[in-house]
C-alpha cells in the first residue's frame, strides 16, 4: 500500500476540481460548492476550460496551468475525457485523485472500454492512486473534506464507512444526522478500478481518527487482499459488514449438491468468519451496532444484566439474548442479598432485574450500581417504559452518570414515543446507546462482543503454500484391495502431473468410475465399480462382485442418476439384475430422452444400517477460490440444509470445527446407545479430499456423495467431479 498516495485523497494540503461549475444542478458545481462551504483550510482550484471564473474564484482552463500541483484532483467531467485528464494529471505530479464521473464499466460495453482505457493510462503512473470512477466522492469531517456531492455533511465520530454504493452513502449520512451519529471518513468506493476494498481496511486500520470500520459490499476484485487486510485489522479494530446481493440465481450451481449447498452468499459468510468480520443482515442491523461502536466501553464476556421497571420487556430481551447463543448473567449472592436490602419486597429476585414499575430515579440508579460491581456480570442493558411515576430524562442522565464509573458497556432501550424523547435525546447526547425496542439492543450488542472476540481470528492464510504430499505420509496409508473395495494406490511421484494433464484436457463432468479412480489414487476408499454395456454383461459383473450389487446409469448428461430413475438398489440375484437393468434404462428414457447412454454401473452393494451418509464436496468460488463442504448427505442433501463450510488451510483444526457445526455430529459421535462412527478415519478421508483439490486446481466442482461413515470403516460410494479444463491457471 502506498500511504502516501492515499494521504494525498484522505488529509490533501491543495484540491483541484475539474469540471467545476457555477451551473446549478451539476455535479461538478455540487462539488466544487461542497468542498468550498464545508471549510476546506486549504486551496480549492476550480479547473474549468469554458470559464475564467468559478464560485467567484479564478478558474483555470487545464491542470497544468494550476499555480502549483495539487494533493487531489476531484474529477466530474463527461466519462470520455477522463483518461486524457488521469494522463495530464500524472504528468503534473499529482498523487491522488476522485472519479466521481459515470459512464464505465456500469454503462456497458462502451463503458467497459473506456474503463480499461482508464486504467491503462493509470498504470503509466504507478504512484498516482485513483478513488471510482462512478463515486459519490470522499468525506472526512475532522479535515473539513466534503470531495463528493452529498449535500451532507456528517458530525466528526470514530467510525469509518466504505460503501460500493453511493446512492447507499447519501442517505445513510443523512441518517446519521438525526441519529447524532458521527463519521471519520466517509468513501463511496464507485467501480474499485485503482483503490479496493483491501487497500482501503488496511489504510483506516493504521488510521488514528478511526476506532470501527464499517462496510457495504456488493463484491470483490481482490478477494485475498480483502481477506488479510480484514484479518489484520480486526485484530485492533472490528469490522461490521453488511453484504449486499444475498441471493443470486446461478444455473451453473444446480449441477451438484455442492455447487447449490457452496453458495456465493455462505462462501462469504465463512470468509468473514475466517477474518474476523462481523456480518450483519441489513442496513438497519449496521447502524444500530454502530450506535454502540461510538462508545469508549468494551467487554470480552458475554454475561448480559437486565435493569428495567416492566416485566414483560425484560422477558423479551431475555428471550432474545439466549435465542443468539449467549448467557444471561448469573447474579452473585452477595449482589441478590444487596438488592434484597434496597428494593421493595416485591422485586424480580434475579436476572432481568424487575424494579417494578413505579420505580424512581434512585431505585432505578441503586440497582444499576449495584449489578455493575457484580464481576459476574459483562455489560448492561437498561430497559425504560414510560410509566406515571416514571422520569425518563432524570433516569436516563442516572444512566449516562454510571457508564462513566464502568468499563462494561451499558445499552439501553426506552420505548415509547414523545414521552421518552427527551431522556433519548439525553442518552444519545453522552453516546450511550439507545433503542426503541429491547431486541434491537441486544442484538447489536452481541454484535459488538462478536467483534471483539474475534480480535484473534482462525485459520484462512491467503498466500498460504501448500505444505507437500511427502512419500513417507502416503505410504503408511496403503492398504490392498480388500472385499471389493479400493482402499489406495501406491504412491506416485507424478500423480498430481498425471491427473492436471488429464483434467486440462477434460471439460465436464467426468464420469463415476474416473472420479473414483482419482480418489482413491489420494487415498480415499472407494467402493470398485465396472461398466457394462449389456444385460447380459451386468448379470456377469454382478456374480463376479458377488450379490447383493448396485445399478447406475452412466452419462455424461445426467448429473443427479435418482431424479430421472437412473439408480436400483440392493439386488439380490440375476434374476433382480436383468430386471433392474431393463426398467433403469426405460425410466432415464423417459426422464431424459436425449441423454447419452455410456453404460450401467455395477458395484457391490455396502448396506447403510449401521452407517451415515455423509455429503464430502468441494467448489470454486469465482471470489474466494477453493471451498471445502461437509454436510448431510444422500438424495435429501440439500433440503436437511446441515453443512459446513471451510477455505483453505485445511487442517485437524479446521476438520474439527466443521465436523462438531454439523447438526449431524451427535449421531457420529454416537447417540442413546447407537455407537459413534470412526471419527479419526473420517477426518482423516476430508483431509485428503482437501489436499486433492488444492494440488487440482483444474477441478472446478467435486463431491462425495454419499461417503458412508460406519464405526469401523469409510468408503466413497458415489462420486462425480467436474473439470473446468485448461480454464484454470497452472
Amino acid at each position: 500500500m502506498n500511504k502516501k498516495s492515499l494521504d494525498r485523497i484522505f488529509a490533501p494540503s491543495s484540491i483541484a476540481v475539474v469540471g467545476a461549475s457555477d451551473q446549478p444542478g451539476s455535479v461538478g458545481g455540487a462539488v466544487f460548492t461542497n468542498l468550498c462551504s464545508a471549510g476546506f483550510s486549504g486551496p480549492v482550484w476550480p479547473v474549468n476550460r469554458q470559464h475564467a471564473v468559478v464560485g467567484q474564484r479564478p478558474a483555470f482552463a487545464m491542470v497544468a496551468d494550476l499555480p502549483e500541483t495539487p494533493d487531489l484532483v476531484v474529477v466530474c467531467t463527461p466519462a470520455a475525457s477522463v483518461p486524457t485528464l488521469i494522463r495530464e494529471c500524472g504528468q503534473r505530479g499529482v498523487l491522488g485523485m476522485i472519479v466521481i464521473s459515470a459512464g464505465f464499466r456500469e454503462a456497458g460495453a462502451i463503458g467497459r472500454q473506456r474503463e480499461a482505457e482508464l486504467l491503462a493510462v493509470r498504470n503509466e503512473f504507478p504512484d498516482l492512486r485513483l478513488i471510482g470512477p462512478n463515486c459519490l466522492g470522499v468525506l472526512r469531517p475532522s479535515a473539513q473534506l466534503n470531495a463528493s456531492f452529498s449535500p451532507v455533511m456528517p458530525r466528526s465520530g470514530r467510525l469509518t464507512f466504505l460503501s460500493q454504493s453511493g446512492a447507499l452513502c447519501t442517505a445513510i449520512l443523512d441518517w446519521s444526522i438525526e441519529r447524532e451519529i458521527g463519521f471519520a471518513t466517509c468513501v463511496s468506493m464507485g467501480n474499485m478500478a485503482n483503490v479496493g476494498m483491501g487497500e482501503l481496511i488496511d489504510y483506516f486500520a493504521e488510521d488514528d481518527q478511526t476506532d470501527a470500520l464499517l462496510l457495504y459490499i456488493e463484491g470483490l476484485d481482490d478477494a485475498a487482499h480483502f481477506l488479510s487486510a480484514a484479518k489484520a485489522c480486526t485484530r485492533r479494530k472490528p469490522i461490521i459488514a453488511y453484504k449486499g446481493g444475498r441471493f443470486p440465481e446461478s444455473s451453473a450451481a444446480a449441477a451438484s449438491h455442492t455447487g447449490a449447498m457452496a453458495s456465493a452468499d455462505a462462501v462469504y459468510e465463512v470468509a468473514f468468519r475466517h477474518a474476523g468480520v462481523e456480518r450483519v443482515n441489513s442496513i438497519e442491523e449496521m447502524f444500530d451496532c454502530a450506535k454502540i461502536l461510538v462508545g469508549p466501553h468494551r467487554t470480552w464476556g458475554q454475561r448480559l444484566a437486565i435493569v428495567t421497571n416492566a416485566g414483560g420487556p425484560g422477558v423479551m430481551a431475555s428471550d432474545a439474548w439466549l435465542t443468539l447463543g449467549a448467557p444471561l448473567a448469573k447474579l452473585s449472592a452477595e449482589t441478590l442479598v444487596a438488592l434484597d436490602q434496597r428494593l421493595p419486597p416485591t422485586w424480580s429476585h434475579g436476572n432481568p432485574v424487575d424494579v417494578l414499575g413505579d420505580a424512581t430515579v434512585e431505585r432505578f440508579q441503586t440497582a444499576i450500581q449495584l449489578v455493575l460491581k457484580d464481576p459476574q456480570v459483562d455489560a448492561m442493558l437498561v430497559i425504560l417504559t414510560p410509566q406515571t411515576m416514571t422520569d425518563p430524562a432524570s433516569i436516563a442522565a442516572a444512566v449516562v452518570a454510571a457508564s462513566r464509573t464502568t468499563s462494561k458497556p451499558i445499552v439501553a432501550s426506552w420505548i415509547g414515543g414523545a414521552t421518552v424523547q427527551a431522556g433519548r435525546a439525553i442518552l444519545r447526547t453522552a453516546h450511550v446507546p439507545v433503542y426503541d425496542f429491547p431486541e434491537e439492543a441486544v442484538r447489536s450488542l452481541k454484535h459488538l462482543m462478536s467483534a471483539q472476540n474475534r480480535s484473534h481470528p482462525q485459520g484462512l492464510d491467503p498466500d498460504r503454500l501448500q505444505p507437500p504430499f511427502t512419500p513417507s505420509v502416503v505410504k503408511a496409508l496403503v492398504l490392498p484391495v480388500q472385499n471389493g473395495m479400493i482402499t489406495t494406490s501406491a504412491f506416485d511421484l507424478n500423480r498430481q502431473s498425471r491427473w492436471r494433464q488429464e483434467l486440462a484436457k477434460t471439460s465436464g463432468l467426468i464420469g463415476e468410475i474416473r472420479s473414483k479412480q482419482m480418489l482413491a489414487d489420494y487415498g480415499i476408499p472407494v467402493v470398485m465399480t465396472e461398466v457394462a454395456h449389456s444385460v447380459d454383461e451386468a448379470v456377469s459383473l454382478a456374480e463376479t462382485l458377488k450379490f447383493p450389487v448396485v445399478l447406475k446409469v452412466v452419462s455424461p448428461d445426467i448429473s443427479h442418476k435418482t431424479d430421472v430413475g437412473g439408480v436400483r438398489l440392493n439386488l439380490v440375484d440375476a434374476s433382480d439384475v436383468r430386471d433392474g437393468y431393463l426398467e433403469m434404462l426405460a425410466s432415464v428414457e423417459r426422464h431424459a430422452p436425449h441423454a447419452k447412454i455410456a453404460g450401467v454401473a455395477v458395484q457391490k452393494m455396502v448396506s447403510a444400517v449401521r452407517g451415515i451418509e455423509v455429503l464430502l464436496g468441494m467448489n470454486r468460488d469465482p471470489q474466494f477460490g477453493l471451498v471445502l463442504l461437509l454436510g448431510a448427505g444422500g438424495i435429501t442433501a440439500e433440503l436437511q440444509q446441515d453443512s459446513a463450510l471451510e477455505l483453505p488451510p485445511f487442517d485437524d483444526v479446521v476438520v474439527d470445527r466443521m465436523l462438531h457445526s454439523l447438526r449431524l455430529f451427535p449421531l457420529l459421535a454416537g447417540y442413546r446407545g447407537r455407537p459413534g462412527v470412526d471419527l479419526d478415519q473420517l477426518k482423516n478421508v476430508i483431509l485428503k479430499f482437501g489436499h486433492m483439490a488444492e494440488e487440482l486446481p483444474e477441478l472446478i466442482t467435486g463431491e462425495i456423495n454419499p461417503l458412508l461413515v460406519t464405526a469401523d470403516q469409510v468408503m466413497a460410494l458415489d462420486a462425480r467431479m467436474i473439470s473446468a479444463g485448461s480454464l484454470q491457471p497452472n
